[in-house]
């Protein structure tokens, strides 16, 4: 029943990023990732989306009190901060967030 709740909101961000060109998914460590090419911008976890942060877009997830990716009580990825509801809600502005995670998820 889990992997269904998981897929449904899987396929639920992919239709909201329709906008954004070739974003696929990757199952990986009970979730997914989001890729753009070979660039990985994005977690799927447990009913939450996490976008790639760099110094310019971390204030953005901080501001709205936003954490980042926890997947166990030992480890936290803080480069990876959860997208607020009302962000997950507008595809317009999904789009706008994931472009800035993509860039961020980009070699230097």
């Amino acid at each position: 029943m889990r992997a269904k709740k998981d897929e449904s909101f899987r396929d639920y961000i992919l239709d909201q990023l329709s906008g954004v060109n070739s974003v696929a998914s990757r199952s990986m460590f009970g979730g997914h990732g989001l890729y753009q090419g070979p660039v990985f911008f994005g977690i799927l976890w447990k009913g939450r989306l996490y976008f790639k942060t760099d110094e310019q877009t971390l204030a953005l997830y901080r501001d709205r009190g936003m954490r980042p990716f926890q997947p166990s009580a030992k480890q936290t990825l803080k480069n990876y901060y959860e997208v607020p509801v009302d962000i997950l809600e507008d595809p317009d502005q999904l789009s706008d967030w994931a472009q800035n995670a993509i860039r961020a998820g980009q070699p230097r």
